[in-house]
Formats: C-alpha cells, structure tokens, sequence
C-alpha cells in the first residue's frame, strides 16, 4: 500500500516537473494543486488526518528518495509542508493563481485562524508579494484592528462582492516612519508630514483608495476651509474625507469632520454614491468620549510617529 501511495505521489511529481519544463514557468495555481494532492497522499499514507502527526518517519523516509531523484523541491522539511498545506488549508481559498509556495509557507505557521484568513485577504486584496507579506505580519497588521474585527475574519469568496468596510482597511494605529529629527520640526511642518505618511499609508493599502485631493478646498458662505485629504474609493463606492491632527482627541474635532462630510454629500457626491465616510486620525483617543459623538460612518483611528533618525557624533 505504501508503495503504491509513493508511485501515486511520484506520478504527481512527474506531471509537476513536466509540465514545468514545457511552459518554462509553470503556473503557481498549478503548482499548488500538485503540492496539495502531494500533501492529501501524504495523510492518507499516514493513515488520515487524525494520524498524521505519528506518521512522520514515512516522510522522513520517502523526503530523502524524492529529494534525490527529483530535488531539494521534495525534500523532508517541503514535504511537511505539503502535509501542513493540505491539513490546514480549504483548497478553495489557497490556490489563486497570485499565491505562491512561498506565501503558503510564511502563513503556515499561524495558527490562529482569523489571523491567518486576515492575511490571506491581505494578500487577494492587495496582491501583496511574499517580501511584503512578512512585512505585514512584522508590523503586526493583524494585532492593531480592532477587538470586535479580529473574532471573526472571514475569507474573501468574490473581490467584487466582498463586504468591505473602511474598518477593514484602516489600522489603529498607523505606523508613521520619520528619518529626521522631529524636536527640530515646528508643529505646522510635523503636521504636514503625518497627512503626507497618512496619503502614501492609504494608497499602500491598495483597496481602491484614488485620491481627489490634498488640503482640498472648498468654498461656504465666502470661507475657505481646507480638507486635509479626500479620496474616492472604488470598492466602497464612496468619498472618504480624511482629517489629521497632531495632538489627542477632542470631541470637536468630530464636528468639523461631520461638516465636510456634509459637504460632500451636498455638493460633489453623485447620485449613484454611497454616503461620504469621515476618517479622523488623531495622536490619542479616548474610546469613552468617542461612544457618544460618532456615527455609523465617521470612523476614528490613532497615528504613532517611528522616529528612525539617528544623530550623528563626531
């Protein structure tokens, strides 16, 4: 039987390997159905999934064989993997063409499953590349949403169809890199740098964010005022109207947010968009005041300043 298995396992190996060498590059869609077919074979040689873990020395046995006959692809350690892939993993949602192995075997290792079906969205949403997937999970994308959203991520199905909130796209906080010296910034110039970070943050984001306008002007009752961004974005077919501010909360600051909010709805929305979000990004919050002064779509969320400038001593 288990000579039979590792004929069957082989004969994936083949028709991978083949077909590798016939399109030069074969497709990760490809490749992955082949990993996971090779990991199904795998459980079953170990006699199912309930098993499995106790099986390892057949992997240990049959890795050295395949390593040798087809290369370091088959080896030990990437047939684990294999096994991990098909025990962890609902077919239907790992193997879109833009994943590689390679993200596979960063997710691996997270075990909590919202976590990992967070990342998996990231990386569908914002076609991110390996490189930037460990970037993710080393700035903690994850951790900084919000108690209520991490209980109960859902895998994306339909990128046309995929409920997304501003929440979803919205760190808290978001992280800010300065390389200067921020005690030598007057507070005007600071100011400008956390709303350009912010602007470069939401188009990283890669969720449809288009920007209309930065300082964007508008005109009520001969005065000027001026918003520190408004974007369109396309996945939620709505104005996002989004204002910084380089100290704590305070609870007027949802005023002048729900004002240019209004704004927009009045005078540049379309009758096809959905109402205008308000996004205020604030140095502190207080989640008590906040309770009682926001609405279904004003959403506020905290910036934190990495300085990476370092002095140099003479």
């Amino acid at each position: 039987m288990a000579n039979e298995t590792l004929k069957q396992l082989e004969n994936v190996i083949i028709e991978i390997e083949s077909n590798s060498r016939v399109r030069k590059l074969i497709d990760n869609e490809e490749r992955l159905k082949g990993y996971y077919e090779i990991g199904r074979l795998l459980v079953e040689a170990q006699g199912g999934a309930s098993r499995a873990k106790y099986g390892d020395n057949l992997i240990k046995k049959w890795g050295d064989k395949l390593e040798e006959k087809y290369g370091r692809k088959y080896s030990r350690s990437n047939l684990f993997y294999m096994k991990q892939f098909y025990l962890e993993f609902p077919i239907v949602h790992s193997l879109r063409g833009q994943f590689t192995w390679t993200h596979i075997k960063i997710l691996l290792p997270i075990k909590n499953i919202n976590e990992r079906n967070y990342y998996i969205n990231q990386i569908i949403l914002n076609n991110l590349s390996s490189r930037e997937l460990i970037q993710e999970i080393k700035s903690k994308s994850f951790e900084r949403l919000s108690y209520a959203d991490k209980n109960n991520v859902k895998l994306i199905t339909d990128t046309h169809n995929n409920n997304l909130t501003l929440e979803d796209m919205i760190k808290d906080p978001i992280i800010i890199n300065v390389n200067e010296d921020i005690s030598e910034l007057d507070e005007a110039t600071i100011h400008k740098k956390i709303i350009n970070n912010v602007e470069n943050k939401f188009f990283g984001l890669g969720v449809g964010f288009a920007l209309v306008g930065h300082e964007y002007k508008i005109r009520v009752n001969n005065k000027t005022f001026r918003i520190d961004l408004l974007f369109f974005n396309y996945e939620l077919n709505a104005f996002v109207v989004v204002e910084v501010k380089n100290r704590v909360f305070h609870k007027e600051d949802i005023g002048q947010l729900q004002f240019y909010t209004n704004y927009v709805n009045s005078n540049i929305r379309k009758y096809n968009h959905k109402n205008t979000l308000g996004l205020l990004v604030v140095r502190e919050k207080d989640d008590y005041v906040i309770k009682y002064v926001t609405n279904k779509d004003l959403f506020i969320t905290t910036f934190k300043l990495e300085n990476n400038y370092k002095k140099h001593v003479n």
